[in-house]
């Protein structure tokens, strides 16, 4: 009797074992009706500020209650673009442009979006602007004067030995905010040297090459350095709320990264809110977003000159996640010169 018990408690238990595997095997179409009761499931890229606009759009425009964010770092997010295409949980994304054109162009993944929008810049059918970022050199005014350092004007000053130990970048293989200071060595000098300098910024940085985007400013603002490079209206937002920070435009440009919203084209399974909310994030939340990004993006669109930067610029080559990978590299080689390898 003990023997047929134990034999029928193993055959349970290895139907629920079997249930459960074959349960958590339906990919996306399980996984996202399963806990989420129809809601659309959004994964964004995004930082604080630009969730915190488009919430406040969906809520305030009849989606309360009808999606679920998720946030992931850019490269984390691409990559499941990359690799998941049209299996991806996710029925919105808001992500790089560069990454969106990558993942389209690989996996045909998205679905052309209907309602009217006019960008400033060239319109892409599949995906709508929602902010442009751009990078620029952030400096704690105290700490500069403490340390008696001169106000760098360019990247390429970042190189200088003065600045040794005073210095926070982001790891491009991390953040996409340091593809930004890539982009402007590169077109102002050449891959050969940029490479250079950025030999020799990375060598005054030392232990203070971040995986954070953000980490930069919160180092510039606590005082454990005196430099960084970060988002730009990052900077303004401290120093028009009086902290000691301040911003440089720096000679080689400001460069520039939009991010955008997508819907997954999952055929006739395509939740019918997604491009509704898409719709609404882009009509409702462009002036909460216009506060934090001050770049106009859109006809009719303007911002403060308080917050316009002194050298905008692109990149002369298209935007992709090759070249992406190709700048990493580059940045991989400039960290081998930086260490005497």
């Amino acid at each position: 009797m003990k023997k047929r018990k134990i034999l029928t408690a193993l055959m349970a238990g290895a139907a629920l074992c079997a249930s459960m595997l074959f349960g958590g095997c339906g990919g996306s179409d399980s996984a996202s009706t399963s806990g989420d009761d129809g809601k659309v499931v959004i994964y964004s890229n995004a930082d604080d500020e630009a969730v915190d606009a488009m919430k406040k759009a969906l809520d305030n425009n009849g989606f309360k209650d009808k999606y679920i964010m998720q946030t992931f770092g850019t490269s984390e997010l691409g990559g499941k673009l990359m690799l998941e295409g049209k299996n991806i949980e996710a029925d919105v994304v808001t992500m790089s442009t560069f990454y969106l054109d990558s993942a389209q162009e690989k996996n045909k993944m998205f679905a052309d979006l209907t309602f009217d929008y006019k960008p400033l810049g060239e319109k892409v059918s599949f995906y709508a602007p929602i902010t442009s970022q751009e990078g620029t050199i952030i400096v704690n005014t105290e700490k500069m004067k403490e340390a008696n350092l001169p106000m760098p004007a360019s990247l390429k000053d970042l190189a200088n030995p003065i600045y040794k130990d005073q210095i926070s970048v982001t790891d491009v293989k991390a953040s996409s905010t340091a593809w930004l200071l890539i982009q402007g060595l590169v077109s102002s000098y050449g891959e050969e040297e940029a490479k250079q300098i950025l030999a020799g910024i990375y060598k005054n940085a030392g232990p203070h090459i971040e995986n954070s985007g953000s980490a930069p400013l919160k180092k510039v603002r606590a005082g454990e350095v005196a430099i960084g490079f970060g988002l730009r209206q990052q900077a303004v937002a401290d120093k028009q709320e009086g902290l000691p920070i301040d911003y440089v435009d720096p000679a080689e440009g400001n460069f520039s990264l939009q991010e955008a919203a997508a819907v997954i084209d999952k055929g006739d399974k395509t939740k019918a809110d997604a491009a509704k909310m898409v719709e609404c994030i882009i009509k409702n939340g462009r002036a909460d977003l216009l506060k934090s990004y001050p770049n106009p993006i859109y006809e009719g669109e303007t911002s403060d000159s308080v917050f316009k930067s002194a050298n905008p610029k692109t990149f002369a080559e298209k935007l992709s996640v090759d070249l992406l990978k190709k700048h990493q590299e580059l940045s991989e080689a400039a960290k081998q010169l930086a260490s005497g390898n």
